[in-house]
């Protein structure tokens, strides 16, 4: 089986040695996603929202990278570091996958790798 790399950028991909997304056959797995910038900028300030909106076109273009579309997403899974905002997140998930409605998960954790990050989402997908 085939297996393709995606990178977005950032320089946590090659600190840590990971890839913003994976491709293997049908298949393409995008990794925990940030609202990080390709200048390691923080987007959306203290804005869950705005940093899931973010969040969605990184992972966005990341599917595109890999032959694949938000369209062909099955499974989502998001980390909030504040779960009483939890709906200005799932917001953000409800104007991108109002149609797909993918398997999805929403769960609290106590932090992420940086205070100013509110929101990290995964997701998966398979091409038909």
């Amino acid at each position: 089986m085939d297996k393709q790399l995606i990178s977005s950028g950032t320089i946590w991909e090659t600190k840590f040695g990971y890839s913003r997304a994976v491709k293997a056959g049908n298949f393409v797995f995008v990794a925990g996603t940030t609202a990080v910038n390709e200048k390691g900028e923080v987007v959306g300030g203290n804005d869950p929202y705005q940093q899931a909106v973010f969040i969605y076109k990184k992972i966005e273009k990341a599917l595109n990278e890999a032959g694949a579309s938000l369209q062909d997403v099955v499974r989502v899974r998001t980390f909030v570091t504040n779960i009483k905002r939890w709906e200005e997140v799932a917001k953000a998930q409800g104007e991108v996958f109002a149609d797909i409605r993918p398997a999805a998960t929403l769960v609290e954790v106590k932090a992420l790798v940086a205070p100013e990050l509110l929101v990290e989402i995964e997701a998966d997908a398979l091409i038909l």
